[in-house]
């Protein structure tokens, strides 16, 4: 009874709080500009004084002596700002977990370890009150990834304005997720750390890793020779879903941070010629030539962590972006922070930066590059000309967490209200102990 009356309360006081007046925008229709502004275009080009010219939620021209009409009074005047392509979370549970101590409100994974069939889509809600959150931060698209033991489903590209999953669906069913076994003996320890605690039965997770793998290859081949049949006299769900890879319409995203898994991982690939992207790989520095042989991915999920070798330098996360660069390996940077919850994308590149990468290699890492790897560089992750216009205002550096305002935000041209929890939670205790009064 007490935990089904602490769930209604804190559904109570969640809508009681929440931000009801945020709707979506309305389709944007008509021509309009944004002017005077620093442009950086995200492709590593920045145009400074520059206008950019949207039509109908497109981009229709961008550049530093495009002429407004004296009768359109739809412009932005962005003077002493710096524009940018808005930004991509490359992996993020966003409308699947909302608060992480209220299991009701989690909706990320499934029992068992084999779910392709599972769509991480189809359970996203968009009415989370993350998202606003992140929308501030200049965050206007994300991955929505499923969780899992094993094989956890597929993942799909959402924009953050949205009534429903479906208006919210910017590629539908773009790759599958496998998290993988660990592949490495480490020394037991008891509860907080040990030698005691109940004992527990001895294993070996280099042998269950290794049968978990071939297990995998099993089920593949059985998917493929599905595949290539063509047509079937029954359905297989679990095998339907795998098509895409096979078919080159889908990637391949494996979980792992080690070498000894991003090898594996490589050679599974190949096996079956599926296009693969490794998340986390934080030891990828260590490998970074045999990824661009390979035309392997990668996805930073989280650099700001410690390193995962013990006698890796304790700055190396901050590194390993500009390692890939370098490489030439294609990568992407994330946040995967259980408590930021991805608002902090733009400062993990910002450290990059900081270490190795240029401000506009970094800019990349969150924009253009993440489009390529989740397949939607046609439409996003860039200001070009025929792309839809995701576009964010800051009047500081975007990658600076002590200059980052963002003033304004368009997501396919239309203008976003950037009114968010945080904001409205502000503004309530300013007025109620009158802190601004106070020089807080």
């Amino acid at each position: 009874m007490y935990k089904l009356f602490l769930i209604l309360s804190i559904g109570f006081f969640l809508s009681a709080t929440a931000q009801e007046t945020v709707l979506p925008t309305k389709p944007h229709k008509g021509v309009s500009y944004i002017k005077n502004a620093t442009i950086h275009l995200g492709n590593g080009k920045v145009i400074e004084n520059g206008t950019i010219k949207i039509k109908d939620g497109k981009i229709e021209e961008v550049g530093a002596n495009i002429s407004i009409p004296s009768d359109n009074d739809n412009v932005v005047d962005a003077t002493g700002k710096h524009v940018y392509p808005g930004l991509i979370l490359a992996t993020s549970s966003l409308g699947l977990n909302e608060i992480n101590a209220v299991k009701a409100t989690q909706d990320a994974r499934e029992i068992g370890d084999m779910n392709p069939n599972i769509r991480s889509l189809v359970a996203y809600n968009t009415d989370s009150k993350v998202i606003n959150t992140l929308r501030s931060n200049g965050i206007l698209l994300a991955n929505v990834v499923p969780q899992g033991s094993f094989v956890a489903g597929s993942s799909s590209v959402v924009q953050l304005d949205a009534w429903n999953w479906e208006d919210a669906a910017y590629k539908t069913d773009a790759g599958i997720h496998i998290y993988m076994p660990s592949l490495m003996s480490r020394p037991g320890r008891g509860r907080f750390g040990g030698g005691s605690g109940p004992q527990q039965p001895p294993s070996d997770p280099v042998k269950e890793g290794i049968e978990k793998m071939e297990n995998l290859k099993s089920f593949f081949k059985e998917a493929m020779a599905y595949y290539k049949e063509g047509v079937h006299e029954e359905t297989n769900l679990k095998f339907e879903s795998l098509k895409g890879l096979f078919s080159k319409t889908q990637k391949l995203y494996m979980h792992g941070n080690t070498v000894k898994q991003i090898l594996v991982a490589i050679d599974f690939a190949k096996e079956f010629g599926i296009d693969l992207v490794l998340v986390g790989a934080s030891e990828s520095f260590q490998v970074a030539e045999l990824l661009k042989k390979n035309n392997v991915s990668v996805i930073l999920s989280q650099p700001h962590s410690l390193p995962t070798g013990e006698d890796d330098d304790v700055d190396q996360p901050y590194k390993t972006a500009a390692a890939l660069q370098k490489a030439g390996v294609l990568f992407a940077i994330s946040d995967d922070d259980g408590q930021t919850r991805g608002r902090n994308l733009p400062f993990n590149a910002g450290t990059a930066a900081a270490y190795g990468l240029t401000k506009e290699e970094a800019l990349a890492a969150i924009t253009l590059n993440a489009a390529r790897i989740m397949g939607v560089a046609d439409k996003t992750g860039s200001i070009e000309v025929g792309k839809d216009a995701n576009i964010v205002i800051s009047e500081g550096d975007i990658l600076d967490m002590r200059t980052s305002n963002v003033t304004d935000a368009f997501i396919q041209g239309r203008k976003i209200d950037l009114t968010d929890k945080h904001k409205l939670l502000n503004d309530r205790f300013n007025q109620k102990y009158d802190l601004k009064k106070k020089g807080f």
